[in-house]
């Protein structure tokens, strides 16, 4: 098999605490990923040809513009989309919800689910939103989907593709049949999804979807919102300015078609090019071989989880039910989770994410938070103190990721949960995080 492709700084060697230096272990590729050098490559090769686009008669114009608009056709094929389906080049999954959000009709009415990160909840808002219940398995969620559904009209189920926190995959083809049965459309968003399952738009039937080129090797500030022709050509633009008009009088305007109408201001070209070129490259290895790669790390960051006394894996279906992409969310009896996160980093060169991954609801429910302690804490935000939250600690693979990674995670946990750490720390309050002292722990 050809090897995967490879990242940018995956050797990188970072001072610990103690002052030996040690290789960085990136547990935290859900948060962002590293550059894969193959797209480091196309950024170094285009950018002496980088300048403006679509009007410049330049030959520097030309070629950002060809470019430009040759990655759209990249991203549909990433994707599986249809022929029809447009690409609107934006800065991240959370702005390319809110453009589709912003191009539904006024009262559009959205049914979602509380497991969503709130890039995927707070943009429907604007419209007349439904919550499905919390869910405790793929059939259940259906279930729910169809109920609700047979009782209202809905224009757009808005779903997640892969979980942030628990990292299950959802049942997108299943989802949009039960959506499309009763005349709704499904969006996903699939910035957790992306880069480690194969999409298919087309045969899943999935209607709309958003990635970030920052979870997809490309970390250059691009997005992409995949979607219908009919919602972007429907309603006015999120952002107005430049480039999204045909004709602008002083009192009145005519907006453009295609997704030219949903990109305002001067394209981040370069962040473009970056992710048509990790995009490229991934379907050229092959999704499915990423998938099965990874699924192998993911058992065994799953049973190094398993093996470490006091660890509480945090799941909202059972385990055995569904596929999941390779990260876990997890609490250590005793320990913060803002100081277990610096424990690791500071002692043991391991880089995770830790607190709620913008994803409050969610975590509220998997960690059984009662009704009264999220109303005191939201008191106490309101009168402008910073309560330490609830949250957790989250390890998340990807193309870097070593088997030697996970043992060193692993290895870690254990010391911690044994014997606690080898460092003082101390509660840096306005932040709610810790940072080492000069002095080892009693």
């Amino acid at each position: 098999m050809a090897e995967l492709p490879a990242l940018v700084g995956n050797d990188v060697e970072v001072p610990c605490v103690d002052g030996r230096k040690r290789r960085y272990v990136n547990l935290d590729y859900a948060a962002s990923t590293p550059v894969m050098a193959d797209v480091w490559a196309a950024v170094e090769a285009f950018v002496p040809w980088y300048s403006s686009v679509h009007r410049g008669t330049g030959v520097k114009s030309q070629v950002s513009t060809a470019a430009f608009e040759d990655a759209r056709d990249d991203v549909k094929a990433f994707v599986g989309a249809r022929d029809d389906d447009e690409v609107v080049f934006v800065r991240n999954t959370t702005e390319a919800i809110n453009v589709l959000a912003a191009a539904l009709p006024a009262g559009s009415r959205v049914l979602t689910t509380p497991v969503e990160p709130h890039a995927n909840m707070l943009p429907w808002r604007r419209h007349d939103v439904r919550l499905l219940p919390f869910t405790r398995s793929p059939e259940e969620l259906l279930d729910a989907c169809e109920r609700a559904l047979r009782h209202v009209r809905v224009d757009l189920l808005a779903v997640t593709g892969a979980s942030n926190v628990t990292g299950e995959v959802w049942p997108l083809a299943e989802l949009a049949e039960v959506a499309h049965r009763h005349g709704a459309e499904l969006f996903a968003d699939a910035a957790q999804l992306a880069a480690h399952r194969p999409i298919d738009m087309a045969g899943a039937g999935v209607d709309h979807l958003a990635l970030s080129g920052h979870k997809l090797y490309a970390p250059f500030g691009a997005g992409v919102l995949v979607a219908g022709p009919r919602r972007l050509r429907a309603g006015a633009p999120l952002l107005q300015g430049g480039g999204v008009v045909k004709l602008v009088t002083l009192d009145a305007v005519l907006w453009a078609d295609g997704p030219e109408r949903h990109e305002a201001g001067s394209p981040n070209v370069v962040g473009v090019v970056a992710l048509a070129a990790a995009c490229r490259r991934l379907r050229e290895y092959g999704m499915e071989a990423i998938a099965a790669h990874e699924r192998a790390l993911a058992e065994q960051l799953w049973r190094a989880l398993a093996a470490v006394a006091g660890v509480q894996v945090l799941r909202l279906w059972p385990w055995e039910a569904v596929d999941r992409v390779g990260l876990a969310a997890f609490t250590v009896e005793g320990h913060p989770h803002s100081r277990l996160a610096a424990i690791l980093s500071a002692e043991h060169a391991v880089g995770v994410r830790h607190g709620c991954f913008c994803a409050h609801p969610l975590i509220t429910e998997l960690l059984e938070i009662p009704a009264d302690e999220v109303a005191r804490l939201r008191g106490e935000l309101r009168a402008g103190r910073r309560p330490a939250l609830p949250g957790a600690v989250r390890a998340s693979i990807g193309l870097g990721t070593t088997p030697a990674d996970i043992d060193r995670l692993g290895d870690a946990l254990r010391a911690i949960a044994d014997s606690g750490p080898r460092w003082s720390y101390r509660h840096v309050t306005e932040h709610d995080e810790y940072e080492p002292t000069t002095a080892r722990a009693a």
